[in-house]
């Protein structure tokens, strides 16, 4: 997951992109009797791999609704939550967005989104996973149609594994630098490739270890607790032992981890399904067959756990009847078990509900390999502030990875910034 920009970065640039995607809040094409509207729909999927079956299922939309236009416009994931901030505080915000599920709570704390409980757009909430939903809500209320939903694997290339005479994927943390230092031994190319300074990333250690960044019910800054401290004392070690890639927290590192991994070139790394379509194109893995798919391993507490991701569909609370009516259609429809079960076939993503799990959907190794894995996923806690959570765990994990600061201090120094953010907390 990427950081977004900072805001001030957007000011002239949205001058531009916002007054060419149309604003709903002007009401300039609302129809009182029924009439044709024109919604605007921010997608935020990758332009390249997911955005064009999108954009094919909002053709499919507008076909089976003839009074209902779609501006589709695509904007990058790491710009989105804040063009959207923007938008929404001021003008030219879209009807319906793909919001990911770590914005939705903070967006209707804000008062940004119209609550679909009893609307169009969630006929049947009960054909969700209960979790995905719960993740959509926001005091008792349903801010989001969970449209797709993921988490972090161990994935693994299995002919490096046969090479160095692994016979099943490692199920703790020891285990997985053990198996690194075998495959750089016996097959000759590193191990493991670890994400450096990105919060998400260093969740399933934190996980692994009973603990969190907080304890949203408890009220309390966790981060800096001896188990938080253990988990990223665990951590360290995955950039220092045998066979693991040294810390990369350049620009390009996450590009960098994945071209590694898709050419052979590193045997592990932690991941979600988004990057399954690209996997596949790799040379490692022109036999879909050679992708192992596995829980992240378990810290010290012998339980495996990962953060629970995806994004759901909402509707922005300041358009107008007939624009927030044509966008809960919209959202119903890209959330429908047909919808969903075309999105996993074109995307490879994990569909939100159960019916969506046709054959053919499972016959996709990659999903098949993600559903499996979805019972160790932990649902976010319901706090506005979670997803911001991320951006200073992500800036002091990189300075310790790169020896600039050492855990306990680093981890104090995230405390400081989470008080500034949540007042209400106890440190």
């Amino acid at each position: 997951m990427r950081r977004g920009i900072a805001a001030s970065a957007l000011v002239a640039a949205l001058a531009v992109s916002l007054a060419a995607c149309g604003s709903s809040g002007s009401g300039s094409d609302a129809k009182g009797d029924g009439g044709p509207v024109t919604i605007t729909y921010w997608d935020t999927s990758n332009a390249t791999n997911e955005a064009p079956t999108y954009q094919a299922l909002v053709q499919k939309f507008e076909a089976a609704n003839p009074n209902i236009k779609v501006n589709f416009v695509n904007v990058p994931f790491d710009q989105a939550q804040n063009k959207l901030q923007t938008a929404m505080g001021a003008k030219g915000a879209p009807d319906a967005f793909r919001s990911e599920v770590g914005w939705t709570s903070a967006f209707a704390k804000a008062g940004f989104l119209e609550p679909l409980d009893g609307t169009p757009a969630l006929p049947d909430a009960s054909a969700f996973q209960p979790s995905l939903v719960q993740q959509a809500k926001y005091e008792g209320k349903t801010y989001g149609a969970p449209l797709v939903t993921d988490t972090l694997g161990l994935l693994y290339n299995k002919d490096l594994f046969a090479k160095a005479g692994i016979t099943k994927a490692p199920a703790t943390w020891d285990e997985l630098k053990a198996d690194a230092a075998l495959v750089k031994d016996k097959a000759g190319v590193d191990g493991f490739f670890m994400r450096a300074g990105d919060g998400y990333y260093a969740m399933p250690f934190l996980f692994g270890e009973g603990t969190d960044m907080v304890d949203a019910k408890g009220k309390k800054i966790s981060i800096n607790s001896p188990e938080a401290t253990k988990a990223v004392e665990t951590y360290k070690t995955m950039f220092t032992s045998p066979g693991t890639v040294k810390a990369d927290t350049t620009t390009d590192s996450y590009a960098h981890m994945m071209d590694a991994f898709n050419t052979g070139k590193v045997a592990m790394i932690i991941q979600g399904p988004w990057e399954i379509t690209n996997i596949y194109k790799g040379a490692a893995f022109s036999n879909k067959a050679n992708l192992g798919i596995a829980p992240v391993p378990a810290g010290s507490t012998g339980k495996a756990g990962a953060p629970t991701g995806g994004h759901n569909v909402s509707v922005y609370a300041g358009s107008d009847a007939a624009h927030k009516a044509a966008a809960e259609k919209l959202a119903a429809f890209l959330t429908s078990a047909e919808s969903q079960t075309t999105l996993a076939l074109k995307n490879s993503t994990l569909p939100t509900r159960g019916d969506a799990y046709t054959a053919e959907v499972k016959a996709n190794l990659g999903i098949a390999g993600y559903q499996a894995i979805l019972g160790s996923a932990q649902p976010r806690p319901e706090l506005p502030e979670y997803g911001s959570l991320f951006a200073s765990i992500g800036t002091n994990l990189a300075k310790i990875v790169q020896g600039q600061a050492d855990t306990k201090a680093g981890l104090d120094a995230t405390a400081v910034d989470y008080a500034k953010l949540l007042p209400g907390f106890a440190k």
